[in-house]
């Protein structure tokens, strides 16, 4: 057996992924161990992994909600920018204070989330075999895929090649910070340096939550590339108490902004005013970013939760509201459900470009989100058959490509 760490981005989107992830292969006799600031333990705990805390004077508890506040008001470039940089501390804090909770723990292999990807670099210092996990949308670089952060389609033209490549020296520009202090450190280790952005992946192996029908027509990925679709375990995470009784039967629509950029209330009152005149009954989540009491009375009195029970309620749902975060769209599609899409800033607008190249959607951005054109998105995708259809085709696709099971056995046959 083998003892795991786990090193991926303080946030639910990455840790529910990475923590399901670990819940499996402890349940194969592995040992799992979790390695993040203290705002990270809970989880741990949820899952049932043990915990190892780094950064503990510099990120005490409570550091992530303040973080997820000030990110909950932005979005688009804004958004991203405040990202990368908490990014970098983060990266910071890994490379200098990981290794030495690596050893004390005894750990012997890494699953890094490639958002994370300094936790490469810590294997690679401490000569440990590591995994990859893509989590969030693969960020693999193709001349013929659009950068993660844009809206674009795929379109294998040469005038698309080049926007797709000025699009992603843009990123590259973005984030070279946190490549920057990568760097320091491989340079102090005596390590080679990278290459370019996908040389932080493993080369054991790399997994994607995605399963390969929901991504463009990729000709790059290495052969230790693997799709499994999303990593699903209710007994990984914390019951949450909801009302059902108020459930009235009627056509269930699911809202949920996410966990991060969840404080643009505005959104919820538009998508409210959307739903008012159909016949459905709207279940809003607040991804804790606010409390339901905070908002005003909203247009056809809908059910407003701090937290949901999401896994639950897409169960019975007929259509979901989303931020297209890469969770709860693969969650929404592994019942079947189809979407209409808000993307707000990071990967989101790259997910929501794909709800809408598989059919299995509609995408609204941001800036457009008015009453009347969300009500135009949801009145097309609950009447029309061909969304519902494609996304009971990504529901068959997600269930043969393995999920978490496939992960681990994976993991188990790369290390």
């Amino acid at each position: 057996m083998v003892h795991f760490g786990i090193i991926c981005p303080t946030v639910p989107g990455h840790l529910n992924p990475m923590t399901t992830l670990g819940y499996e292969l402890k349940q194969r006799g592995h040992r799992v161990t979790l390695v993040g600031i203290p705002d990270a333990r809970s989880h741990a705990v949820a899952a049932g992994l043990e915990f190892k805390a780094i950064g503990e004077t510099q990120f005490p508890e409570g550091t992530n909600q303040k973080n997820f506040v000030r990110l909950g008001e932005l979005n688009g470039l804004a958004a991203l920018r405040y990202t990368v940089s908490f990014l970098k501390q983060m990266t910071v804090n890994i490379l200098q204070n990981a290794p030495a909770a690596i050893q004390e723990t005894g750990i012997e292999a890494l699953l890094v989330d490639r958002v994370s990807s300094a936790g490469g670099t810590v294997a690679e210092f401490l000569n440990l075999p590591f995994i990859t996990v893509h989590s969030a949308l693969i960020l693999n670089q193709e001349e013929n895929i659009p950068p993660f952060n844009t809206p674009w389609q795929y379109n294998p033209t040469t005038w698309a090649r080049l926007r797709n490549k000025l699009g992603y020296s843009i990123v590259n520009r973005s984030t070279q910070p946190i490549r920057d202090v990568i760097a320091r450190y491989r340079q102090t280790w005596n390590l080679p340096p990278r290459r370019d952005a996908d040389s932080a992946n493993s080369q054991l192996a790399q997994i994607s939550q995605q399963p390969a029908e929901f991504e463009f027509p990729r000709q790059n990925l290495p052969d230790c590339f693997h799709f499994t679709g999303p990593f699903h375990n209710p007994l990984s995470r914390t019951p949450v108490p909801f009302p059902y009784e108020k459930l009235t039967g009627q056509p269930l629509i699911y809202a949920s902004m996410g966990t991060l950029q969840n404080r643009l209330l505005w959104v919820f009152e538009n998508i409210a005013q959307a739903c008012d005149r159909l016949d459905v009954q709207l279940v809003i989540s607040l991804g804790g970013g606010s409390n339901p009491e905070f908002l005003p009375k909203l247009p056809g009195n809908p059910i407003v939760v701090g937290y949901a029970p999401q896994l639950e309620l897409l169960a019975k749902a007929s259509l979901t509201i989303t931020h297209a975060g890469l969770n709860t769209t693969l969650e929404s599609l592994s019942k079947g459900v189809p979407m209409v899409a808000i993307p707000i800033t990071n990967d989101q607008p790259g997910v929501a470009s794909r709800i809408a190249w598989t059919g299995s959607g509609e995408a609204v951005p941001l800036a457009k989100s008015s009453p009347k054109r969300l009500r135009e998105a949801l009145e097309r995708v609950l009447k029309e058959d061909s969304y519902k259809k494609n996304a009971l085709r990504l529901q068959e696709a997600i269930g043969r490509s393995g999920g978490v099971k496939k992960a681990a056995d994976i993991i188990e046959q790369s290390i």
